[in-house]
């Protein structure tokens, strides 16, 4: 025992002096500081990575944070087992180069694997795609470099404690290292990194930071070279070749495309339109005719609530006001009503002006919807609710008590009109579509509802009011509108119009399971829109789609 005892000494000694560094623990405290910061700010930039092409759904969250998790509790009991069998630092600091590089590949190959991954998952899964979808690219993506971090720990542990008598005053100190580390790692790509140079760059900046770390390293131990030069040169080159990439490489000619704390953001222009496209595989937000008239979408279908209100030129509160389509849209043809609206995201607000002409006469808080309604007094003749994008829905605007507060904050014959963009009567389940619950939900607040399906879309308009003489005055009001563009817009929402029968699905904020509820719409339309194709596949192969 005492031999034994001895050499383990040695080996210490040995170690601790020809990586003369790691003599002052701080170092490796900053190490431990550093890859615990990295750690979560791969995590957050794994949601905005992902978001363009999964959304940024509660589903999303759970799947980035379980595989982290498991990749960093692999990674905390290989890098034990490694430390204990082999206590020399240059294995740490390698594995720090190899993550830091690997991270640092992410914007440059990341947008490739996913769109890889969702075309042969899209011809392979019938359900639960976007589980599965968003599970693989985790896996693939961000779990190999966090499960190298995820060594950190335990191997600065055994290079730290050197008796029992202080190991957990050490083992405690590096774990508050970590934690602090993970805290910052937190807050600054959030709000610092991200809506200032976006994702791409936040990634390299980290990756950065572990890759000087370990440079350090070899270089104050005269250590290994050509892990060194091998991993800066690749740095260099992702560095050059991912910090201005787009996640719509497919794209071109776009008008803008950045990032802001809460969307991707994409605006690109056609021969008629502007069009402003957030996440979710960039599907319409916003839409701007070069010639001002119909854009064709919801949007004149909800033209219909003013008028079915008695009060078109009153008060209208958008909330989820994007690029202010339907404010304008007002604006134009009830000329003296009062518009304002709620749009969270400032990013967007500042690209209604740049791009949208929306007016300045519009005023817009940057505010969540539900937010603004609990912290004002005042009514509205119209309240339009805007804020669901695909699967996207927003929980708290989803229930029954945010549907109450709306109702409190109309005019006695006051309507509210709710987009819903995912057009689904009964999902292949048979246990009722997410339009089924939020319309059940709206008609347990409201004492009359009235839906109408938008052509060509898979929106629905749905209008909700107390007053029992809504489409009589709807009626009234669309005979006496003589703009025949208007008219038109009102004669398609008319022809339309039905009156809604109440269900027993409820929406409450104790229960809002709308991402699942989502999800089963985005499982049936994908199965709907590639049935031809599917078929195709199985009967000639890739060839035959190649050939299609």
């Amino acid at each position: 025992m005492v031999i034994g005892s001895s050499m383990e000494n040695v080996e210490k000694e040995t170690i601790s002096v020809r990586h003369g560094i790691l003599r002052n623990k701080y170092y490796l405290y900053m190490t431990e500081f550093f890859a615990g910061m990295s750690v979560m700010a791969v995590e957050l930039g794994a949601s905005r990575l992902l978001a363009p092409y999964f959304s940024s759904s509660q589903i999303v969250w759970t799947i980035i944070i379980g595989t982290i998790m498991i990749a960093m509790a692999l990674g905390n009991i290989w890098g034990g087992r490694s430390a204990d069998k082999n206590p020399n630092p240059d294995r740490l600091y390698v594995r720090m180069i190899i993550a830091a590089v690997w991270i640092a590949a992410i914007p440059v190959l990341g947008k490739y694997v996913i769109i890889g991954i969702s075309a042969a998952l899209v011809f392979t899964v019938s359900n639960n795609f976007l589980i599965w979808a968003a599970f693989l690219a985790c896996m693939i993506i961000f779990v190999f470099p966090l499960f190298l971090l995820g060594t950190v720990t335990p191997s600065l542990v055994k290079y730290t404690v050197d008796s029992l008598d202080d190991s957990g005053k050490t083992v405690g100190s590096l774990n508050a290292f970590n934690t602090v580390g993970s805290i910052i790692g937190t807050f600054v790509p959030t709000f610092v990194t991200i809506p200032a140079v976006g994702t791409s760059v936040t990634f390299l900046i980290f990756a950065g930071i572990l890759l000087l770390l370990a440079l350090v390293y070899f270089v104050s131990t005269k250590g290994k070279k050509k892990p060194c030069i091998i991993g800066g040169i690749l740095f260099l080159v992702c560095c050059l070749t991912g910090a201005s990439g787009s996640f719509a490489f497919w794209e071109k000619n776009l008008l803008y495309e950045g990032e802001s704390i809460y969307n991707y953001l994409q605006v690109k222009e056609t021969e008629d339109s502007v069009i402003l496209s957030t996440n979710v595989l960039f599907g319409v937000q916003s839409i701007m005719k070069k010639n001002g008239g119909a854009t064709g979408m919801y949007y004149d279908y909800a033209m219909a609530a003013p008028v079915m209100s008695g009060n078109a030129d009153g008060n209208i509160l958008i909330l989820g006001m994007g690029t202010g389509t339907y404010a304008k849209q007002c604006q134009y043809y009830f000329a003296p009503a009062s518009i304002e609206g709620v749009e969270i995201d400032q990013k967007i607000t500042d690209l209604a002006g740049a791009y949208f002409e929306l007016p300045d006469s519009v005023m817009v808080t940057t505010y969540d919807g539900r937010s603004y309604l609990a912290a004002v007094q005042g009514t509205y003749d119209v309240i339009m609710v805007d804020a669901y994008q695909d699967i996207t829905i927003p929980f708290q605007m989803s229930s029954v008590e945010f549907f109450t507060l709306v109702r409190e904050h109309l005019n006695e014959n006051g309507v509210m009109v709710v987009n819903m963009n995912m057009h689904s009567d009964a999902d292949s389940t048979g246990e009722g579509s997410i339009n089924e619950y939020l319309s059940d939900t709206i008609a347990s607040v409201f004492d009359y509802v009235y839906t109408v399906d938008v052509a060509g879309t898979t929106n629905r308009e749905l209008f909700a009011t107390q007053n029992p003489e809504a489409l009589a005055v709807f009626e009234a009001g669309r005979s006496m509108i003589e703009e025949p563009e208007l008219q038109e817009m009102l004669r398609r929402a008319a022809e339309g119009m039905t009156p809604y029968e109440k269900g027993t699905y409820l929406l409450t904020d104790d229960k809002a399971p709308v991402e699942l509820l989502g999800m089963r719409v985005i499982d049936d339309l994908i199965q709907r829109e590639l049935a031809y194709y599917k078929e195709l596949f199985k009967r000639e192969g890739i060839q035959g789609l190649l050939q299609e």
